[in-house]
């Protein structure tokens, strides 16, 4: 959902420039992790192990980012996570400029850690609602859960992805837009994989393992190579990426 639907739309909207960093570490990872993930879930199961490397190799990669923005000039390329960041930031002052939205004030720090706690709860409870709506969904449509998985709930949780990326590119920040893609990918594989696997080691299903994980990284190094020519992402490849969620979605729907 992240590299076919938000990138594809993002490219589609404005083409997005490659850099260097972007195509030789950033993107490269995206591969690895993706090859990581799916010999894992063939060969083992998600288990604290897993996790536990999972998070160690997102630690490093986190600390490796850090180190490369260091003393990094201006208009220099960033890495991923730093380009992530930007993203986020820019929408932040997007909606700060929205002349329907007040200022935000300067409050006391104990408010405002409040007001963080009192927002993560909700969407801790709204992210509650809304698995139990997607079963409910699958067992409703008859349909299996992991179907509803790979499509509602993906592009669901793709919505802050789709937002931030989107903003980014209408605001011709077109640079940034990649970069939040790609280091979202490396986060929630290593991140939100990992963090899952500590919590509630898991097997992953057969049928992700025989089919989706390779799309995941076919798609993945589809992205690569559509990077490495022409360093850009083009309109015209990103009409291919969101043809190619179309029909992923038309591949694993059930057929009456």
């Amino acid at each position: 959902a992240n590299i076919l639907l938000i990138l594809g739309l993002s490219a589609m909207i404005l083409p997005l420039p490659v850099g260097s960093n972007a195509l030789k570490r950033d993107g490269s990872l995206v591969v690895a992790t993706a090859v990581i993930l799916s010999a894992v879930s063939a060969f083992w199961m998600l288990d604290r192990i897993v996790g536990v490397a999972f998070i160690a190799i997102l630690i490093g990669y986190i600390y490796y980012a850090y180190r490369q923005e260091v003393g990094v000039p201006a208009g220099a390329e960033h890495t991923a996570a730093f380009e992530r960041g930007q993203c986020i930031e820019g929408v932040v002052q997007h909606l700060d400029s929205s002349p329907v939205r007040p200022k935000l004030e300067a409050i006391p720090v104990a408010k405002a850690l409040g007001i963080a706690i009192a927002g993560l709860a909700i969407v801790v409870i709204a992210g509650g609602f809304f698995v139990d709506g997607a079963i409910r969904l699958a067992r409703n449509w008859g349909i299996s859960e992991t179907v509803i998985g790979l499509t509602i709930v993906a592009v669901g949780t793709s919505m802050p992805e789709f937002v931030t990326s989107i903003i980014a590119a209408l605001r011709k920040q077109s640079d940034v837009a990649l970069g939040n893609i790609l280091g979202s990918n490396i986060y929630n594989i290593l991140g939100i994989g990992g963090i899952t696997a500590l919590i509630s080691p898991t097997i992953v299903p057969p049928e992700i393992v025989r089919f989706d994980n390779l799309v995941m990284i076919a798609v993945s190094v589809a992205l690569l190579l559509f990077m490495a020519t022409g360093r850009k992402l083009s309109r015209p490849e990103g009409g291919l990426l969101v043809a190619g969620y179309i029909l992923y979605v038309w591949s694993i729907w059930p057929k009456a």
